[in-house]
């Protein structure tokens, strides 16, 4: 019996790992998806006042949000020539236009006359020109000045030279990201190893089939904290340990900015005080129509990623048939700071942002989204208007949503309330982490602070 003593950060559950799991269905996968990199952090608490302090809160929109690649859209949000989108975080509001010439720019969504908004905040459409709806200062798409009324009153007004401040604009994998900060570095560069994993899963080949948006109760870093780490589901998601290994779990540490999770479906959480049969566990998992017969000889895992497989590349005319199990069925969750989640995944298609609700410290607005397959050779369809659900209302009244994965997000979002009260409750001022399943908590603390140190 080894007597090694193990340093913080290296203790594992027992048992297979998830590259154990993952290797054991047979499939050829990509490198990226079973290697590991994880980093000890610390284990010091995090003091809570990084989620209710408004001083912190304002030093954020000063030294986070301006210096921080973030994405507004997808491209087909704004497909057209003259389509806009306004985003807005806190009390930055950034005007996205496509261009004749089907380039992208950016403006700070602000007149050059007396500083009225040029886009109502939230908002998108199709536009000629760009209009103040104040006095009628005009500009072009391309950002030049069109019409100054009253010219004759702004002699030391150089025309030729009033353009529309423009904001760094990247593009990749069919989104559309801004960056205020004029220096800021280029946007592969920021993405760390998200460019060269997510090359095995092209998401420029996918399309938006649904956006929901909600009003969460809690900081904006406490809200996404919720979905970064899998421990959270022995208490919120008790009924899934029949079917997910959450023990096993694998967390990664790429950089700064990036990091990820790894989660697997089909195999019940070691800790499972009842005795299955893999029949047991596919009548359990909630992806699969019950009545589904178990074929002697196949595994719930591997019958459930086999019937994913058919069905979803029948609905979207595509052929997945070398899409391995895990790519099927596992929650693969990446991460890029500040607050953009990425499933490469094809059953679980997600997309996540989170951002401060106005200049409200106590409320985040949670964005998401469903990325399906793009059938070869179609052209997206224009991405649906974010359908709005009150913040105590269900995602399962969401159509579109199924009834199982709306009662997870209903269960993933209803201890934020009470966590952002029990903030300021708190004798206690900070929050424990563990090592190795709340590193990523870490990880996102350590990156915010090196902004606002900066």
């Amino acid at each position: 019996m080894s007597t090694t003593k193990l340093k913080p950060g290296e203790a594992r559950f027992p048992g297979p790992s998830t590259k154990d799991i993952i290797l054991a269905d047979g499939w050829d996968v990509p490198d990226e998806l079973i290697m590991q990199s994880y980093e000890y952090m610390g284990s010091e608490d995090i003091d809570f006042s990084y989620y209710t302090s408004q001083e912190i809160f304002d030093a954020e929109m000063e030294k986070v949000w301006p210096k921080v690649w973030q994405w507004v859209c997808r491209e087909e949000h704004i497909p057209e020539a003259g389509d806009y989108i306004v985003y807005d975080v806190g009390y930055h509001s950034i005007l996205v236009v496509r261009q004749k010439d089907r380039a992208v720019k950016a403006y700070y969504n602000s007149c050059l006359h007396r500083g009225t908004q040029l886009k109502p905040a939230d908002s998108q459409g199709n536009s000629a020109n760009l209009r103040c709806p104040y006095h009628g200062w005009t500009w072009n798409l391309d950002g030049t000045l069109e019409d100054l009324p009253c010219d004759w009153d702004f002699p030391h007004v150089n025309k030729a030279e009033a353009n529309l401040p423009e904001v760094k604009i990247g593009q990749w994998g069919g989104f559309i990201f801004i960056n205020m900060d004029d220096d800021a570095m280029s946007l592969e560069e920021y993405m760390e190893v998200i460019p060269q994993h997510f090359a095995n899963w092209p998401l420029d080949a996918r399309f938006t089939s649904l956006h929901v948006q909600k009003i969460l109760p809690a900081n904006w870093k406490a809200s996404q904290e919720a979905f970064v780490e899998a421990y959270h589901s022995y208490e919120t998601h008790a009924e899934a340990l029949a079917f997910s290994a959450n023990n096993n779990a694998q967390y990664d540490v790429f950089g700064d900015r990036t990091h990820r999770f790894v989660h697997t479906f089909g195999n019940p959480d070691q800790t499972w005080p009842e005795d299955q049969t893999q029949q047991d566990i596919l009548d359990k998992l909630p992806s699969i129509p019950d009545g589904e017969i178990l074929p002697e000889g196949m595994t719930a895992r591997s019958y459930a990623a086999a019937y994913q497989r058919k069905a979803v590349g029948e609905m979207f005319g595509v052929d997945l048939s070398k899409k391995s199990d895990s790519e099927m069925l596992d929650s693969i969750e990446y991460h890029l700071f500040p607050n953009m989640f990425l499933f490469p995944g094809v059953a679980l298609p997600m997309i996540y942002r989170f951002r401060p609700n106005g200049m409200d410290v106590d409320s985040a607005i949670f964005d998401l989204l469903f990325l399906r397959p793009l059938t070869p050779g179609e052209d997206p369809p224009e991405a649906p208007e974010a359908y709005k659900i009150g913040i105590n209302e269900s995602y399962e009244t969401v159509p579109g949503i199924e009834q199982w994965l709306g009662h997870i997000y209903d269960q993933d979002t209803a201890n934020l309330a009470a966590q952002q009260k029990g903030f300021k409750a708190a004798k206690k001022k900070g929050q424990t982490l563990g090592n190795y399943q709340e590193i990523r908590v870490r990880r996102l603390n350590k990156t915010l602070l090196q902004y606002l140190n900066a």
